[in-house]
């Protein structure tokens, strides 16, 4: 059993809340029974188990430790004071893991059509983590993280994502090689803009396609705005000059699902 803060185990995985040493390592940390048990059921690959007898009380817990313990991965008991040490939650329960990261490359789009977003520079980890969640909900294919994206293992967009993250395809990539590929394989491309002059209600949408939704402060680029096949704003009556970016995602998400639903 683990009993010192000082362990390195534990000093790693305080690391693991800084972007640069969880890219280092191709690794991020959850915690939880709810966030342990989808990643199980999506079948990610754990890298190692942190627990505390102590603070697992309830029976579904119990179970999801006895899971967990038969994974192949490093598994580790530590004390009650070492886990609440390094515990994201208020009033922990005992479960904790760090998990391989997953990432694919844009040609992964030849294999898997569906319904994508593609999000340009956006910053905000509890928006990716919303979105994630919605384009889930939705039964979508994939988020695209184009340019200096927020990380997807980052906590907050973990959390945010309720566990779509392990149901969801994520790829990283750049504007220049985003647009090149999509000019090559004329995959569909409706992106958002408050200077659009289509209505999102006004347009129809394709079951196979992407959503193009730009950065909370400055929208999507000009070299994205031109590659879109058209361009749709939400319209605005109130005071507020703009939605919440994960808002906005939403209300187009919901709008292209209702669409191909009927069909």
């Amino acid at each position: 059993m683990i009993t010192s803060t000082s362990n390195p185990k534990i000093k790693f995985i305080r690391k693991l809340k800084t972007k640069k040493f969880r890219d280092e390592n191709q690794l991020f940390y959850i915690e939880g029974p709810r966030i342990i048990s989808e990643a199980i059921d999506a079948q990610w690959k754990f890298d190692q188990v942190f627990y505390s007898q102590e603070l697992i009380t309830d029976h579904y817990s119990k179970q999801l430790l006895g899971k967990l313990l038969d994974l192949n991965a490093d598994c580790f008991e530590v004390d009650k004071q070492v886990f609440e040490s390094f515990s994201i939650k208020d009033g922990p329960k005992g479960l904790a893991a760090v998990l391989n990261q997953k990432t694919y490359e844009l040609d992964y789009l030849n294999e898997s059509i569906g319904l994508w977003v593609g999000l340009d520079s956006i910053q905000d980890p509890g928006n990716l983590g919303s979105i994630l969640r919605t384009l889930d909900a939705v039964g979508g294919a994939g988020i695209i993280l184009i340019d200096k994206c927020t990380d997807p293992f980052d906590i907050a967009a973990v959390r945010g994502s309720m566990g779509a993250l392990f149901s969801l395809i994520i790829i990283k990539t750049n504007s220049h090689d985003f647009l090149r590929f999509f000019e090559k394989n004329k995959f569909p491309m409706i992106g958002t803009s408050d200077k659009a002059d289509n209505d999102y209600q006004a347009i129809q949408y394709q079951k196979d396609m992407v959503l193009l939704m730009g950065s909370e402060r400055e929208g999507l680029s000009e070299s994205l705005i031109e590659g879109c096949d058209k361009l749709v704003c939400i319209p605005m009556v109130g005071k507020s000059d703009s939605l919440n970016l994960a808002v906005a995602t939403s209300i187009c998400l919901y709008e292209i699902f209702n669409q191909n639903r009927k069909k």
